[in-house]
């Protein structure tokens, strides 16, 4: 296997993706913090396998589509895996986490959109370090002033220069009191 692609270097953005989805599962409750923890271990154990292959750090967007975590009206079946493990059904995730998610780990990147016209958020950004040092990480989300962060367009933004590749949904909201 390429030294890049060695399993270890994605783990920072496994940790991000998989904490982002765990702390739905402690806020929204019904969830102790045992369960948490086996939730957590078990969905990076799941993308780390699942990813193995699929993990390009000198071509971030290869592969991003594979990487995507997706929930709407069909739950991912990798995040549906570590809930049935904690003995969460799918119904009980669908509960517990957003109806509408997209997830993108990518190397370098996790980002995050809640419904399907939401605002792209990123979780967790670093820049390329060389091979054998590890990556230099930026809390920022906007404008790191770091040419090697600034000059690439990240997989999403490629996306939204493309066009949706689905129509937009228009959502009607109502709110009920008691």
């Amino acid at each position: 296997m390429h030294t890049l692609c060695a399993r270890g270097t994605m783990k920072p953005e496994i940790n991000a993706a998989v904490g982002f989805l765990s702390r739905f599962l402690r806020v929204k409750g019904h969830v102790n913090d045992r369960q948490v923890q086996t939730f957590n271990q078990s969905l990076q154990d799941i993308l780390a396998e699942q990813y193995k292959h699929h993990w390009f750090p000198d071509r971030p967007c290869k592969g991003s589509g594979y990487r995507c975590i997706r929930i709407n009206h069909k739950m991912d079946p990798l995040v549906g895996q570590a809930g049935q493990r904690i003995g969460l059904t799918i119904q009980q995730l669908y509960l517990l986490l957003p109806s509408e998610l997209t997830l993108w780990v990518d190397p370098f990147e996790v980002s995050y959109r809640i419904g399907e016209d939401g605002s792209i958020c990123v979780l967790y950004e670093s820049q390329p370090g060389p091979v054998g040092l590890p990556a230099m990480t930026s809390s920022s989300t906007s404008g790191s002033g770091n040419p090697m962060v600034d000059s690439h367009i990240s997989c999403k933004e490629e996306m939204m220069v493309l066009g949706r590749t689905s129509p937009s949904k228009a959502y009607n909201m109502m709110t009920v009191s008691s």
